[in-house]
């Protein structure tokens, strides 16, 4: 199991997973680079709640992969396997230089909340006060299907937050008031990206069973 604490930048391995920090980075860089269309606001997965990860195969390995090379390219801070496409319960991170992944999370949010900027990666060039939990405990798997525990505050916190929204089919802006959604959704409608056609939703060989977190 793999401890991580933002803010103070530091962490204590509990036992020696197969892959955190360092050791994931090296991995990514000996796979071929591939770059995923992101999608945009308005593409039905985004609406789509994700189905858990049952298989920890090759497969999932290049999801992985895949959302680290295109949240790195973006670049971005997270990214969710729903943003380019995939329906599976999986999402990477990078926060304060930690490269990261987390599969099938279940948080554990403190009552203490803050206000801060947030965007996505799904919502080009829009930015709003977003009000979220200021820390997180984050329980899930590794790709290798190890036990991995992420606790932070502040930005990890955030992110966490964010990309396990995206597994729900939830949305920043579906967490402004009303007022900061309706000017949300004037700045989207007046984008360069409104309106682009979806591509089609990859279908994961994976067998799924019961109905997501």
């Amino acid at each position: 199991m793999l401890v991580m604490r933002a803010g103070r930048r530091w962490l204590r391995k509990l036992d020696e997973p197969p892959l955190c920090a360092e050791p994931l980075r090296n991995w990514l860089e000996a796979m071929p680079v591939s770059i995923k269309t992101i999608r945009f606001f308005g593409d039905p997965v985004l609406r789509t709640p994700a189905e858990p990860v049952t298989e920890f195969d090759a497969e999932l390995r290049r999801l992985v992969a895949d959302l680290a090379d295109t949240m790195q390219d973006a670049p971005g801070l997270g990214l969710a396997a729903p943003q380019i496409g995939v329906g599976l319960r999986v999402f990477t991170y990078y926060v304060d230089d930690q490269l990261g992944h987390l599969i099938n999370p279940d948080l554990d949010l403190s009552k203490d909340e803050e206000t801060d900027d947030e965007g996505c990666l799904s919502f080009p060039g829009l930015a709003y006060p977003t009000k979220r939990s200021y820390g997180v405990v984050a329980k899930g798997f590794d790709m290798h299907g190890e036990p991995v525990t992420i606790e932070g505050s502040g930005l990890l916190a955030r992110c966490v937050q964010h990309e396990t929204d995206h597994l729900d089919g939830i949305l920043f802006i579906d967490r402004l008031d009303p007022e900061q959604r309706k000017m949300a959704m004037k700045e989207i409608r007046a984008s360069e990206w409104w309106g682009e056609q979806a591509p089609l939703v990859k279908v994961s060989p994976h067998l799924t069973h019961g109905k997501a977190l």
